[in-house]
């Protein structure tokens, strides 16, 4: 018997045995009307309506219908209510510039955007044949009673249409489909332990990679949904105790956000021994292990992976062997990025100089980059996706990310191309020329930096460190500025002109053993 997968598999399971059972709590702080608190037969009859309002719309199975939002219970619900009716659901970066978030809806084609309401004024100019704010439930949402077209389940059919920025100065839309989410979510949830007594505090943007699957995985065995909408570290101690937090995911700037609040926490830390705190993008120095599992008595995981493996490709998670060492030995495992995860082949491609390509190969891996079909063809060339990491697997079969064969920096868990970043710093007429490369930040695992040679001529104040950074500002979401500029006579090129970037970036990472963060 073959019965496709379908992404409302963990809704319909959800509304079926846990249908009474508070499945969400919306952030109450949402700029327009938060949604309370949400039983799981109150977010199936919403995905549903969500539903028959696109089918109002005339909005067909295949198409697209992009979202811009921090996390709430809206753009959760959608994940069910677009992708399960076999629409294209497009979650777009929130931190994105007005002019990306155009590129967005307009490369994907999506006939339908929701807004946050926070964001309104900003992607006024951002035009789409039917566009709301989230908020205003009469355009989300049919009336009370409305029934959705049935949509005949295909695994193999594209659920979300995920962008992420690569080595083109333009972000590539990734394809993921129900199979990949169904694989990713119940593969996600074994290894992380998760069962129907866990709190999933949403801490991590639910735009990013799906919100690793956890929307999917938390659902089908009845969890609860915390959402948050914006990451504070007193925050999430504060709903770690008043709703039981048992698990949340993020980049290590949520763990420094936490360890640094709860040096000002009275009473007792909350989640002691209870949580699991899983971390992704980059991995942390050993002290701040050392410190999350000491200081907060929460468990430590590493997973690694991309957007186009729907993430996950490993994971790290303490084990028995491990118990009688001391937490710095501990912490020195726990920090390489892991073993496959089940169903996930890994192998080196050796490479002429630095780390081998990390290549994989999984039922999590992306159908391909929409309408790129150069791109997916290189990316999948011989029926391995090539990461663009440098690592090395050890004899345990556990996985050391060691460099990144692509022009990307993971800053914050975000991903920067820096082509982009350098094609901005060109336009400014100071800049003769420039690279753009990743440095080893403790709190954001990497940060950008500019090496900038500055154009004969250039005026003492036309071409200052916070001109320039103030110049990409201007042009870029802010997450994609750099955050320091260095000043170069010359930059470390090839005979043929080519940059050296491996040469540039070097002195900064010296003592860490790799250069990745």
């Amino acid at each position: 018997m073959f019965v496709p997968f379908s992404v409302n598999d963990f809704l319909d399971r959800a509304e079926t045995v846990y249908g009474d059972r508070i499945g969400v709590v919306d952030e109450p702080d949402q700029p327009a009307a938060s949604q309370g608190s949400l039983s799981y037969a109150e977010i199936a009859d919403l995905a549903r309506r969500q539903a028959a309002k696109l089918d109002e719309l005339g909005i067909g199975a295949g198409e697209r219908v992009a979202i811009v939002s921090h996390n709430s219970s809206r753009l959760m619900t959608s994940f069910f209510g677009v992708s399960g009716s076999g629409r294209v659901l497009v979650p777009v970066n929130f931190r994105l510039r007005p002019d990306e978030v155009r590129y967005i809806v307009e490369d994907s084609g999506a006939r339908v955007l929701y807004v946050d309401p926070e964001l309104e004024e900003a992607l006024e100019e951002v035009d789409c044949e039917h566009k709301f704010v989230l908020g205003s439930d009469t355009d989300l949402y049919a009336a009370p009673g409305a029934v959705s077209q049935p949509w005949e389940a295909d695994e193999s059919a594209v659920a979300t249409l995920n962008y992420t920025s690569g080595t083109t100065a333009r972000p590539k839309g990734v394809e993921i489909t129900h199979r990949n989410i169904w694989v990713n979510a119940v593969t996600f949830g074994l290894h992380a332990g998760i069962g129907d007594r866990d709190v999933y505090l949403h801490t991590l943007p639910m735009f990013h990679c799906n919100g690793w699957g956890q929307p999917f995985a938390l659902t089908g065995v009845g969890g609860r949904h915390i959402i948050l909408r914006k990451v504070d570290g007193a925050e999430i101690l504060r709903r770690v105790r008043d709703h039981g937090v048992t698990v949340l995911c993020g980049a290590p700037a949520v763990a420094s956000a936490v360890l640094e609040a709860a040096q000002t926490w009275e009473g007792e830390i909350p989640g002691r021994d209870r949580v699991r705190i899983i971390m992704a993008a980059a991995p942390p120095p050993t002290t701040t292990v050392v410190r999350v599992e000491e200081e907060l008595g929460w468990e430590f995981i590493q997973i690694y992976g991309l957007t186009e493996t729907s993430p996950l490709l490993t994971v790290n998670r303490t084990r028995a062997e491990w118990d009688d060492l001391d937490p710095e030995a501990r912490a020195a495992k726990l920090i390489r990025a892991g073993a496959p995860a089940l169903g996930v082949r890994l192998q080196i491609e050796e490479a002429e100089e630095g780390a081998g390509e990390v290549l994989a190969r999984s039922n999590v891996v992306m159908e391909g980059y929409w309408n790129k079909p150069e791109e997916t063809e290189k990316a999948l060339a011989g029926g391995w996706f090539h990461t663009g990491d440098g690592g090395a697997i050890g004899e345990d079969g556990y996985l050391t990310i060691a460099d990144r064969k692509k022009d990307v920096i993971i800053t914050g868990g975000e991903n920067v191309s820096s082509i982009e970043v350098e094609d901005c710093l060109f336009s400014h007429p100071a800049v003769s020329e420039v690279a753009v490369i990743a440095v080893p930040s403790e709190k954001w695992g990497e940060t950008i930096k500019a090496l900038v040679v500055l154009t004969p001529g250039t005026p003492s104040d036309g071409g200052t460190e916070a001109e320039l950074i103030g110049w990409c500002k201007q042009h870029l979401a802010g997450f994609k500025a750099p955050t320091s500029v260095e000043f170069r006579d010359e930059l470390a090129r090839t005979a043929t002109g080519k940059l050296q970037k491996f040469k540039l970036r070097s002195p900064y990472w010296d003592g860490h053993g790799r250069q990745v963060n």
